[in-house]
């Protein structure tokens, strides 16, 4: 049996040789090594074995008849393992149950269209039956082109359940990776009880050339990234990759008497 110290020991290993390896990793928030995908991201914070993924069935969504949009989904399936650009499931962090949801920025770049809305929505549901808590690991361009005002529907959709279950006592926990943009940081993103975020990561609705251009200003230094938004008092703390499940585990110790007594 593995110790807590061997434990500790060989994640701190892990992550001292990638940053090591200039070529495979510049920033862990801005940069990821090119391999690290939503599954590792998964294996990080869940503990081992514990995590299964929702098998929601879903109809193939093209409502546009976006030419070879099916097509790219179907590739992109293969390519990454997972139905659309979002894995969601239940699972152990510390021995303590939640459900975890993860964003996939190798699928169309996490991008929100009807299928991941309805996955993210059918989770939340799910951990309010439960009365799990529930974390969701963000990062995406924003919404779909290809499902037009279909996609930017889903804002108002995944707000809806979110205040839902926080009405009905539900602990959401949002945790923004880089980059968290578009329609998802005006939605669901940004709606947490507690609102963490990794170093650098870049956080906004529009890009920061989009809203210079628009307002003709040049912008404050760092603007939309994760420690001028902590400073301005939109993020709760910023957490380094390799010490995101132990803040994770505090967080629902400090929190299990409220969500298991609802």
């Amino acid at each position: 049996m593995t110790s807590v110290v061997d434990k500790r020991k060989n994640k701190f290993n892990r992550y001292k040789d990638l940053r090591e390896n200039p070529t495979e990793l510049l920033e862990p928030a801005i940069k990821p090594v090119k391999e690290y995908d939503a599954f590792d991201r998964i294996k990080d914070i869940a503990d081992e074995g514990t995590f299964k993924e929702f098998e929601f069935d879903f109809p193939e969504t093209n409502p546009l008849k976006f030419e070879g949009y099916v097509e790219k989904k179907e590739a992109l399936r293969k390519e990454n393992n997972c139905h659309d650009a979002i894995i969601a499931g239940e699972c152990e962090i510390e021995k303590m149950p939640c459900v975890l949801a993860v964003m996939n920025k190798k699928f169309m770049m996490a991008s929100m269209g009807m299928e991941l809305g309805e996955t993210f929505c059918r989770a939340l549901e799910y951990a309010g039956e439960k009365h799990l808590p529930f974390i969701v690991f963000t990062a995406s361009g924003g919404a779909r082109m290809q499902e037009g005002i279909l996609s930017l529907m889903q804002m108002a959709k995944t707000s809806a359940v979110v205040k839902k279950f926080k009405d009905e006592g539900g602990l959401y926990i949002t945790v923004l990776t880089h980059p968290t943009t578009g329609g998802v940081s005006a939605s669901f993103a940004t709606l947490g009880d507690i609102t963490l975020a990794e170093p650098k990561a870049l956080i906004g609705f529009a890009g920061p050339r989009v809203i210079e251009q628009t307002i003709g200003q040049k912008l404050p230094e760092g603007f939309q990234r994760a420690e001028f938004l902590q400073e301005h008092g939109f993020v709760d703390a910023i957490v380094r990759r390799e010490d995101m499940k132990e803040m994770l585990a505090k967080i629902l110790m400090l929190h299990k008497n409220v969500y298991e007594g609802r």
